[in-house]
């Protein structure tokens, strides 16, 4: 119970004591003052009677003017709530009835004079406990409810301090009672209130009126269930059956409200009263113009839309004309048809849902439009279509580069050969030293293409922006040229982080190279940088950036901008808003790829005419323990001419051939094998001797990791050179890590793969 009501009670039996006490004391004194002789003592107990009366009279009148008031305020009360059209009670804290209004007397009869137990015994099986409940702690809050149900429906009760030792009780029907739902019942549209299981717990007048009388199931009503909102069902009517589109609302997880709107030639009820319909309604004229809508659809097409408009002016996206399709549904060709239409909105990018149905008000045709808020699923749906897509050229890519990396090695790789014949002075070194050069951009070009499906060799490092940064702004001075201003703006916190500092470079000199060339009249490009702490997940273009510490880098220009429908493509690999011939559309996909594969994410904003913002999240590195490891001789080992046997296992013929070449001319003792199989036939006897597996990743059957592990068992101290264009995640985590294995990926040269092998075969 209220600690305030307590206490309340607590002060008026004080009160009742303080009269009695201070009336025996009054008393004790005046007969002090007769017994005591006269003198001194009998004056001071004759003074003390009297001043303890003049004081009991003062408590008196206080207290009479304070009952007085509570009294007018109870009466006030009682005549404020007297005409509540809702059962109200006032009762004190022990649940004894002060006052009942008139619609309490007529509910609970003679048991609206006695207790709140008694009154409420009636209407619910456990009032005490539910007194209990809704009263508990009532001094700490503004006031309690709790909606019970009972065998008539459902009633909410709720509570709150009237003043200390009052509380003020509503017991309330609920709408899914016949007492209650007044301004359903008068609706010119049917409405019915349907619970868990389907039984309807409430009709208004015009659905009873259109069933012929009150139901008590779906399966009464619906001719066919389930009920499918948003299209057109049939029902059972009283002259028989009859369309009608149907509108639902959830109201909890218990009850929903059900709308029939009346729906083809036979329907001749009015359609007014949209208002009480909480979805958006629209009712259109067959040329699609916009004869009535709720507020809902208001509030949805932007407040935009009055009576009058055309639908079409608000809507686009359906591929042919809205005219031809609110033809159709008019005259009955499409029954129970939904469009995805886009809003014309300027605000924001919002997706309905869109249902018609043909209709008959005062004998004329007109189209009865349902609109569902779609704008999430739309949402959702183009996450994945963009995911599907992006996996697919991803896929495309990785698999065109490697096969184009293969292509390059071979023709990198005899020009080194060749290479090794010819010396500066003669006329045919300047075309190979061409041939090579040409090689290693295309190689580099699909190392872009691996960047974007994230298959592509990091070596990541801890980093220091700062100094990266610093290392960077001479190259990048040199690329902006004299028209553009590069500044540099950085936080003076900033934490490490861990990536491949090639890649970020390569990164960031696309971003700024971008912004150069969206200036063509100069301007200034900053680069700032920023410690940033996320205290719970980001949510921004269709990704989740995890709650933790970041650095951020923002790359911002103050060029032409980027046209809002054409931002979320500017990752898309091949796309660019650059004239032809002077940009692959490439380079953001690439910086894509490079932050997903690191961990790390990049968004862009932009506003044309103004300006673009990339802005790049890179993790902050977690520090671990240190081990001190011992000192390595930073001078590239000499290769020395080998002495051991090597298995090149390579399904590509030309990459085979200068492979086995260069490592001839090293001295090495090469066996080949065109694929897993052949290598562990190979292997097979005990007599043949490898020191060193040189392997493909990614071949034709078994690939290069699956028969390594194979071949290691019997053979557990040979070492393994991994050849592959793919970056070391093409291992997969199906298995072990293959011990004394090292990593080269293609495109190499002759001294690259001489070295590797020397340096596992020693």
């Amino acid at each position: 119970m209220s600690m305030s009501g307590a206490e309340a009670g607590g002060l008026r039996v004080q009160g009742r004591h303080r009269y009695s006490f201070a009336a025996a004391l009054a008393a004790g004194s005046a007969a002090l003052s007769l017994l005591a002789p006269e003198g001194v003592g009998a004056q001071a107990a004759a003074a003390a009677a009297a001043t303890i009366l003049f004081l009991l009279m003062l408590v008196a009148a206080y207290d009479w003017r304070l009952a007085r008031q509570q009294h007018n305020v109870m009466a006030a009360l009682a005549v404020a709530q007297e005409h509540d059209p809702v059962a109200r009670v006032l009762a004190d804290i022990d649940g004894r009835i002060l006052f009942a209004n008139r619609v309490a007397r007529s509910r609970f009869g003679t048991a609206a004079s006695g207790t709140l137990v008694g009154c409420l015994g009636d209407v619910f099986d456990n009032p005490a406990g539910i007194i209990d409940r809704v009263s508990r702690d009532l001094d700490q809050t503004d006031g309690r409810n709790e909606d019970v149900q009972t065998r008539n429906g459902i009633v909410r009760v709720a509570a709150h301090t009237i003043r200390p030792g009052v509380i003020g009780w509503r017991v309330e029907p609920l709408p899914d009672s016949p007492q209650a739902g007044r301004a359903a019942e008068y609706l010119p549209i049917a409405m019915i209130t349907v619970g868990r299981t389907g039984a309807i717990l409430f009709m208004n007048d015009a659905a009873r009126h259109l069933a012929g009388g009150r139901l008590k199931s779906l399966d009464e009503l619906f001719v066919a269930l389930p009920v499918r909102p948003g299209q057109i069902n049939q029902i059972r009517g009283d002259t028989g059956r009859v369309n009608a589109l149907v509108v639902e609302h959830k109201t909890s997880a218990s009850r929903s409200e059900i709308f029939l709107l009346p729906a083809g030639e036979a329907a001749t009820p009015a359609l007014g009263g949209l208002e009480a319909i909480p979805v958006p309604v629209l009712k259109l004229s067959t040329e699609g113009q916009v004869l009535a809508l709720n507020m809902q659809a208001r509030e949805l097409l932007g407040g935009e839309a009055g009576e009058g408009d055309a639908m079409f002016d608000h809507m686009t996206g359906l591929g042919r004309p809205l005219a031809d399709w609110l033809r159709d549904v008019a005259v009955g060709k499409m029954v129970n048809h939904t469009e995805f239409l886009r809003l014309t909105r300027s605000d924001k990018e919002t997706y309905v849902q869109v249902t018609l149905s043909r209709a008959r008000e005062d004998g004329e045709k007109c189209v009865v439009a349902v609109l569902h808020d779609a704008t999430e699923l739309k949402s959702l749906e183009a996450q994945f279509v963009q995911t599907q897509k992006m996996q697919s050229i991803g896929q495309l890519a990785g698999g065109v580069a490697h096969d184009f990396n293969n292509l390059l090695a071979a023709i990198s790789g005899h020009c080194d050969l060749l290479l090794l014949q010819h010396d500066q002075g003669d006329l045919d070194y300047a075309d190979l030293i061409q041939i090579r050069q040409n090689a290693n951009r295309a190689a580099a070009l699909v190392s872009q293409l691996l960047a974007f499906s994230r298959k592509q060799t990091l070596r990541p490092e801890v980093l220091n922006l700062r100094d990266t940064l610093a290392d960077l702004t001479h190259l990048l001075n040199r690329l902006v040229g004299d028209k553009v201003t590069l500044t540099l703006s950085h936080d003076p916190v900033l934490k490490t982080i861990r990536a491949d500092k090639r890649q970020l470079e390569q990164v960031l000199m696309n971003l700024v190279v971008n912004a150069r060339d969206a200036m063509p009249a100069g301007g200034d490009i900053r680069i700032e940088t920023e410690a940033k702490t996320l205290p719970e997940p980001l949510r921004r273009d269709r990704a989740r950036v995890p709650e933790g510490d970041y650095v951020l880098v923002r790359v911002i220009d103050q060029g032409v901008g980027i046209e809002p429908d054409k931002l979320q493509k500017v990752f898309e690999p091949f796309y660019t808003t650059k004239r032809t011939g002077e940009g692959t559309g490439l380079g953001l996909s690439t910086a894509y790829g490079i932050f997903k594969q690191t961990g790390g994410f990049i968004f862009v904003d932009s506003t044309p005419g103004i300006g673009t913002s990339f802005t790049l999240y890179l993790p902050v590195f977690a520090e671990r323990p240190v081990q001190t490891a011992i000192s390595q001789d930073p001078v590239a080992p000499v290769t020395r001419q080998g002495d051991g046997v090597v298995l090149l296992v390579e399904d590509e013929a030309p990459v085979r051939a200068f492979a086995s070449r260069a490592l001839r001319l090293r001295g090495y003792t090469v066996l080949e094998a065109d694929n897993a199989e052949d290598a562990l036939e190979l292997l097979s006897d005990p007599a043949v001797a490898v020191d060193v597996f040189v392997t493909d990743v990614v071949m034709p059957g078994m690939d290069g990791p699956s028969w390594v592990r194979l071949a290691l068992k019997d053979r557990p101290n040979v070492r393994v050179v991994f050849v592959s264009g793919y970056a070391e995640g093409a291992f997969g985590d199906d298995g072990p890590a293959v011990p004394n294995s090292t990593f080269l990926p293609k495109l190499f040269s002759l001294s690259q793969l001489t070295e590797t092998v020397n340096q596992q075969m020693h």
